[in-house]
């Protein structure tokens, strides 16, 4: 028998690479004729180290759906960019003595040519880089209109701080009191003026908005409540000498019982409550406790509670007590005024508090099994100790005591939501300049837009703290309204910002004069399918939608929401088990990949394990699977003739192109890989099969492996891209589902002859050589002929009996137990 010649994959990957940029075969522009599809994934920071395997199962997921919507006859954009600005550059460019200008830029060279090597089918005539002046430009542009509508402002405020990164970190960039990026330095808390964007002025809509995303993960959606935690409750005004403090709370029905109040150590007005005599006390307490940043409610009260006396009292309002208030590290800062109102009969935290502080406790609610001495309760009950309130449900006492609070002009019912201003500041070089001036005469003023971009200074000085405080004749400059002598801000945004619109950018890349054009804007967004990690639930995820809010309320979008689908895809784990990455050293390469197997085989093999969005494992092993039926399938278009197709066959290949286009659009490649392995398995055996059925094969295969596709294309007298053609369209009227149910049947018998297979192997430590399945007489026909393909499938030799065959083998008279679709199996 002749050898089968060995492929050069790579020779085929670079000639239809060439092509396809040559033709521009991916290059889109707005059509009225079609209708548009806009696929994205998150784009990524061009680390220097490039891409590993990791990253290519990400890219190929949108690639494999851009592919397939694209051949489905929809307009499709699916563009790249760079998210080029950031600390982790300017700290690697510190590193090898480069700007970070030059890294990133070499790093984004490298990025694009390993992407192109992985058959991405980005549109590059669209490319972004954040840190491209002209892009950054309506970074700054964005930050001027909010700064007009006060939606930009400054302030001094308690900031968290990693010495590591030495900047100023957003709230949702503290995880479990650590740097996100150092996740294990413990982040310190400063306080500092500040520029905050007002994300809270959307709270309410971004939250109620969550109920129209259909097309998200319902974890996503979760977590992004919790996060924005819309709470309904009473304003309650408490007097401390003689001015008013405002206080929230769910529970106005506790208002009795109130014995002492907390304010937030990181409250910025703390030292007015603070006398004279209780400094000293409670300056040692400040130095004691750590942060306690807005990171989550709850992680705030699984803190040890620790505090110290103010020596202030306030007066609450329902009954004129005198109050102590407490200073303490489990009262978030800027949650309901700072300040709480301690229960620590009803509430648990407060009762922890209370009992180490030796602090009163006053029981106000009666109800089953509630046993103050022991632990608070926080059930529902009636009123005791409570005035005119007494009997009372507690349920209905939050509205009576409101109501009570009203008449009095005390209180009020209002709305409170956990999510925080916005801290875009740091203090950093590559980042986005905040484009506001500092005036001794004027204050604090905008650039004019026609001044936009304010670039980043070239030469400063790296080492210690901020860089752009080195670069002196940047800093100076002319007040925008004087034209006095005045200083530029040295603060960079956050690079969350970039990323907060970079999607409609994306729409109309080279425009000059605004940051898009509407009608280009209208016809693309929102995003039809975004692809990106769920660990961003609560960062880019919550502020491109602030984004959009904005932007369309400036009159520049008309969209609610940036996208209504998000697929969160799953990670890719080295051989060693752990999360692919280059601290690790467990990465694999592309280019190594390609070598040995042809980029083809990797694509397919990274999408075979598992559904998209589970975690898979690398595997040497597996990929020489992937690589055993590509070479089959080059193998056999290289030599095939066509004729007609059976009957049989028509039914199958039918059945295949309905199940693998559901499987594709519900982002089930690996079942739908199953399905075209099974077909490819029929195709073989076959004498003869009509050219448009192997067309439809060839098709349904492009959008997993898109160079060897098109050279087979062209190989069986195409001329056109398969890319570019039309998706096959099953014939259902040719689909036999009486034969189709009885490969169900012999598929479902595949599957328990393996895990009997494997049982024996696990629990009686032995090998399986041979396999007898017995069926009753009428099913007889259902396996004929099937015995080589099960022997196949099960990896050991399989007979099939009838029950009633006098000539069968069966030591253990397994076809006595055989029911109907139900057949009988015995190894050995």
């Amino acid at each position: 028998m002749a050898r089968e010649k060995k492929i050069n994959f790579s020779v085929i990957e670079k000639k239809w690479q060439r092509e396809w940029e040559k033709k521009k075969v991916f290059q889109v522009n707005e059509s009225r004729s079609k209708k548009k599809f806009y696929v994205l994934e998150m784009y990524p920071y061009p680390s220097g180290s490039g891409l590993h395997m990791g990253h290519a199962l990400n890219y190929t997921i949108g690639d494999i759906y851009a592919r397939f919507k694209r051949m489905n006859d929809l307009n499709v954009l699916y563009p790249m960019g760079y998210d080029s600005l950031g600390l982790p550059a300017e700290n690697a460019a510190i590193k090898t003595h480069m700007h970070p200008k030059s890294y990133t830029e070499k790093a984004i060279k490298n990025f694009i040519r390993q992407q192109k090597e992985l058959g991405l089918s980005y549109d590059w005539s669209r490319v972004i880089e954040t840190h491209d002046p002209n892009y950054y430009k309506w970074d700054q542009w964005i930050f001027l209109k909010m700064f007009e509508r006060g939606l930009a402002f400054r302030k001094k405020a308690p900031v968290n701080w990693c010495p590591k990164c030495n900047t100023v970190l957003a709230n949702e960039q503290v995880h479990n009191g650590m740097c996100w990026r150092h996740k294990d330095t413990e982040v310190e808390i400063k306080q500092l003026e500040q520029w905050f964007l007002k994300i809270t002025d959307y709270a309410d809509e971004l939250y109620e908005g969550i109920n129209k995303l259909n097309g998200w993960p319902d974890r996503i959606k979760t977590m992004q409540k919790n996060w924005i935690g819309k709470s309904y409750g009473t304003e309650i005004l408490f007097e401390v000498d003689g001015e008013k403090w405002p206080i929230f709370t769910t529970r106005p029905d506790t208002l009795f019982g109130v014995t002492f109040m907390v304010i937030s150590a990181q409250h910025p007005e703390l030292m007015k409550f603070v006398t004279k005599d209780q400094k000293k006390n409670v300056g040692k307490f400040l130095k004691k406790i750590k942060t306690v940043s807005q990171k989550s409610i709850k992680e705030v009260e699984e803190l040890d509670k620790q505090g110290a006396f103010t020596g202030s009292y306030a007066i609450n309002p329902i009954n004129n007590e005198k109050i102590p208030i407490w200073v303490g590290n489990f009262v978030v800062a800027d949650y309901g005024g700072g300040i709480v109102m301690a229960v620590p009969a009803h509430d648990q935290r407060d009762f922890e508090f209370a009992k180490k502080y030796k602090l009163p406790i006053k029981e106000v609610i009666r109800g089953k099994n509630n046993n103050i001495k022991q632990r608070a309760y926080a059930g529902e009950g009636n009123l005791i100790n409570s005035g005119k309130f007494n009997s009372m449900n507690s349920k209905k006492a939050i509205n009576a005591i409101t109501k009570e609070l009203q008449k009095k002009k005390l209180g009020k019912i209002t709305t409170e939501f956990k999510l925080k201003d916005w801290l875009i500041s740091r203090q950093r070089y590559w980042g986005t300049p905040i484009p506001i001036v500092y005036c001794d005469k004027c204050g604090i003023t905008g650039v004019k837009e026609k001044d936009l971009p304010v670039k980043l200074p070239e030469k400063v000085k790296f080492g210690k703290g901020n860089p752009l405080t080195t670069a002196k004749s940047w800093i100076k400059t002319k007040c925008v309204k004087c034209g006095g002598p005045a200083r530029r801000e040295t603060d960079t945004m956050d690079t969350f910002v970039n990323s907060s619109w970079y999607f409609l950018r994306y729409c109309d890349p080279q425009n000059k004069k605004v940051i898009f054009d509407k009608k280009k804007a209208d016809y693309w967004m929102p995003i039809d399918q975004y692809i990106g990690g769920a660990e961003h639930a609560c960062m880019h995820l919550i502020y491109f939608r602030f984004y959009t809010k904005f932007l369309r309320d400036l009159g520049l979008l008309k969209i609610d929401e940036p996208t209504y689908n998000l697929f969160n895809q799953g990670m890719l784990h080295g051989e060693d088990g752990f999360v692919m990455s280059k601290s690790r050293g467990n990465v694999v390469l592309p280019e190594k990949v390609s070598k040995k197997y042809g980029i083809d085989t990797a694509r397919l093999f990274l999408v075979s394990l598992a559904n998209p969005d589970k975690d898979i494992q690398w595997s040497e092993k597996g990929i020489q699977g992937s690589f055993r039926f590509i070479n089959k399938v080059m193998n056999y278009f290289n030599k095939s003739k066509f004729g007609k197709s059976s009957k049989k066959f028509e039914s199958k290949i039918n059945k295949t192109i309905k199940d693998v286009s559901s499987d594709v659009d519900g982002f089930r490649y690996n079942l739908a890989i199953i399905k075209l392995k099974k077909l490819f398995d029929v195709i073989e055996k076959e004498e003869k099969i009509a050219e448009k059925d192997a067309e439809s094969f060839l098709k349904m295969l492009a959008v997993f492996c898109p160079h060897i596709c098109e050279e087979l294309w062209h190989k069986i007298g195409k001329k056109s891209f398969i890319s570019l053609e039309k998706w096959p369209v099953a014939d259902l009227k040719k689909i036999d589902e009486k034969l189709e149910a009885q490969e169900k049947v012999v598929e479902k018998l595949i599957e328990d002859v393996n895990n009997i297979i494997k049982l024996v192997k696990e629990k009686q430590k032995k090998a399986v050589k041979r396999g007898f399945v017995y069926v009753l007489p009428n099913e007889k026909q259902i396996y004929a002929g099937k015995d080589d393909i099960i022997s196949k499938r099960s990896n050991i030799k399989i007979e099939i009996f009838a029950v009633n065959d006098k000539n069968k083998y069966d030591p253990e008279n397994k076809s006595k137990k055989v029911k109907p679709g139900r057949p009988g199996i015995y190894l050995e």
